[in-house]
């Protein structure tokens, strides 16, 4: 808990605070990778914020209470429900219901790495201070002021710029692009758990199709970001590479691919066995045995 409040809080920070100063970074006159028209606020875009943090934010949350519960029926009516893993809390007879135990298990590790990820990509942003490929039309800088007679003269410095300060910041910290980032975690951790949980038949082909559907999504959500003059390629590729790495490393390394407490004990005591040195017993002469072997040396 301490560590999730803490995650929280950093996100916090980056997110609606000034405490981390936003690299300033130059740019060439008349640079033609930051003089794409402006398109806009955030909210025109065709995939708004709202849409992508309600969807990213719900949707796994429905997928995994319902995948949980489909999976807890259908051991419950296998009659294999004194097999799951039991949290011990008084004696042997009292334990969280695995359902439960389950389901806040996975969301709240999917929501750590929502915080996670938001954190990651804030950290980014303000230590690049990449320009977005609008930043020109924002910036609005007075080039005969500035002297800008060749299109290599490097500008550097926040007052070249005469347009809106709030915009103009904005317009500093695209790398890499937060919403391919989000859009892209959400969807491998749903498509990870999907293909780790559904074990039931009929579902060899729906789970392939399903999962590539939220890749998809993913995909397009960054490809509109370049469409409209958002974002660079850069950004959207470098938010899709922290945003799966994020993903895969909460689930193999702490989930262990969704799997049950029970059968990381199972692995664990069998590791533990294959470790354990072989001991050599002593060998103890048995008295028959010897009796045996004298008169066997009589008889000779």
């Amino acid at each position: 808990m301490v560590i999730m409040a803490g995650t929280v809080m950093l996100a916090y920070y980056f997110e609606y605070t000034d405490t981390f100063t936003v690299n300033v970074q130059g740019f060439f006159c008349h640079d033609s990778a930051y003089r794409k028209p402006y398109p806009g606020p955030e909210d025109s875009s065709a995939v708004p914020p709202v849409l992508l943090y309600s969807l990213a934010a719900g949707v796994p949350v429905l997928v995994i209470i319902v995948g949980e519960t489909a999976v807890f029926c259908l051991q419950l009516a296998t009659r294999d429900f004194e097999n799951q893993e039991k949290t011990i809390l008084t004696g042997d007879c009292c334990y969280i219901n695995p359902l439960v135990r389950r389901t806040v298990r996975f969301l709240g590790i999917y929501t750590f790495g929502l915080f996670a990820t938001d954190i990651f990509v804030n950290a980014g942003q303000v230590v690049t201070g990449n320009l977005a490929p609008h930043f020109l039309a924002l910036c609005k800088p007075n080039y005969t002021a500035l002297g800008c007679q060749q299109y290599t003269q490097f500008i550097s410095g926040e007052e070249a710029c005469t347009g809106n300060p709030d915009l103009i910041m904005r317009a500093r910290k695209t790398f890499p692009s937060k919403e391919a980032a989000l859009s892209v975690y959400a969807a491998m951790y749903l498509t990870m758990y999907i293909t780790n949980t559904i074990k039931a038949k009929g579902t060899r082909l729906a789970k392939p199709v399903l999962c590539l559907g939220l890749m998809c999504l993913a995909f397009l959500t960054g490809l509109n970001r370049v469409a409209e003059y958002r974002n660079h390629w850069s950004d959207v590729i470098a938010g899709f590479l922290v945003g799966i790495s994020i993903a895969v490393f909460l689930v193999v390394c702490v989930v262990n691919n969704f799997k049950g407490r029970q059968a990381e004990n199972e692995h664990i005591h069998m590791d533990n066995l294959a470790q354990m040195p072989m001991i050599s017993i002593p060998r103890v002469e048995s008295p028959l045995e010897k009796n045996h072997i004298t008169a066997f040396a009589e008889v000779t």
